[in-house]
């Protein structure tokens, strides 16, 4: 994996400490967040709120990492987010930024939040649209306890990683336009394309643990 990211940042001239690999662990226990810690793995996303408030006491040990949600975030559910999580990647609403904001507050912090941007038609995908990114910072400037530091997008999936790039680079320039510094975008099949059109943080899930682990049958 650290090889593919170095390469990648070559290739397009930048250099590797810029780029943030965040491990995707959803669906995984605890111990295998433990092993990639101990290998050097330091930044882990989750995907559902409750299932990582049921790993979280496990991992106490744990005191370098930090964790990121980069799946949908009700607003009911912010107050528990922000005691389990260091970064919020899919804020797409004003009401769910004012309620992580009030949840920070209650607790003395300031959480992160990436706006996540919904650039493909699919209706399973969540985020904002590209012209709601202005509002929504309008509404993070009233919200002294969330810092918002950047853009999240997720294409649709293919085989291909030539068909994200196109999603990653309008991704980019939406960035530019915001004067957003991070950019959350690239997974196991596409981060050297996310790389390329100036991803900093990549999103690594199967390429790092295998395949996820399916439920029991009942």
């Amino acid at each position: 994996m650290e090889e593919r990211i170095e390469r990648a940042a070559q290739r397009c001239g930048r250099k590797r400490e810029d780029i943030t690999l965040v491990a995707v662990s959803k669906k995984f226990p605890a111990e295998r967040l433990a092993i990639a810690y101990r290998v050097g793995l330091r930044e882990f996303g989750e995907n559902y709120v409750q299932e990582f408030a049921e790993k979280r006491p496990a991992l106490a040990s744990l005191t370098e990492a930090r964790y990121h949600l980069i799946g949908h975030l009700q607003s009911n559910k912010a107050r528990i987010a922000c005691e389990l999580f260091q970064t919020i990647q899919t804020v797409d609403s004003a009401k769910l930024m004012n309620r992580l904001n009030l949840a920070a507050g209650e607790r003395g912090a300031t959480i992160e939040a990436m706006i996540e941007v919904k650039l493909s038609g699919e209706e399973s995908k969540s985020g904002a649209d590209p012209a709601e990114i202005a509002a929504l910072l309008d509404a993070a400037a009233s919200c002294p306890h969330v810092s918002v530091t950047g853009l999240m997008t997720m294409p649709p999936w293919s085989e291909d990683p030539e068909h994200s790039r196109g999603y990653f680079r309008q991704l980019a320039a939406l960035a530019r336009q915001h004067n957003l510094p991070k950019l959350s975008m690239g997974m196991s099949g596409d981060l050297e394309t996310a790389i390329e059109e100036g991803a900093t943080i990549v999103r690594v899930g199967t390429a790092l643990f295998g395949k996820r682990p399916k439920p029991p049958s009942a």
